[in-house]
């Protein structure tokens, strides 16, 4: 009796998602601009359409923004929302564009698990085009964080002057 008791009780534990649950994590976040999969694979290039649209990851060191330090501002190449500062850039040596820190309330944040385990996800606040990722190994005389941002997922806009 008592094993089919244990039993029972892990069944029901193990189900335990109610429907509240499984509906907010089924509904997608709504952003200020939207667009079909049509559209968007007209407006981006391939790389883009992969990195923005799919979450893809472009390869290290590929990115020509990378190594890219001119006054200006990084700015979604989806939307063109201006999500990074220059003098926030710095060189991680991961191969990726680094930022200590974000343009305030235009990159949104979620947790992603696709390789087992948590890691904050960064989006476009407007269109909700994958960027990268956030970690907490960024320069300590700063914010000791360290904005993972896919170069192809960016479009830079000089500083005029």
């Amino acid at each position: 009796m008592k094993k089919i008791l244990l039993f029972t009780l892990t069944v029901l534990f193990l189900n335990c998602n109610t429907s509240a649950q499984k509906k907010e994590t089924e509904e997608k976040v709504k952003y200020p601009v939207t667009k079909t999969d049509a559209e968007w694979k007209a407006q981006l290039t391939d790389a883009q359409y992969y990195v923005l649209r799919q979450a893809g990851t472009e390869r290290p060191f590929t990115s020509p923004l990378n190594k890219n330090y001119d006054e200006g501002i990084y700015h979604c190449a989806a939307c063109d929302t201006p999500l990074f500062k220059s003098e926030h850039k710095f060189d991680s040596g991961t191969g990726w564009p680094s930022f200590d820190r974000t343009i305030n309330g235009n990159v949104a944040f979620s947790t992603d698990y696709k390789i087992g385990y948590a890691r904050t996800e960064e989006h476009c606040a407007t269109c909700g085009g994958h960027l990268g990722h956030v970690f907490n190994d960024g320069p300590r005389d700063t914010t000791g964080k360290r904005h993972c941002i896919n170069g192809v997922a960016l479009k830079f806009v000089p500083s005029k002057g």
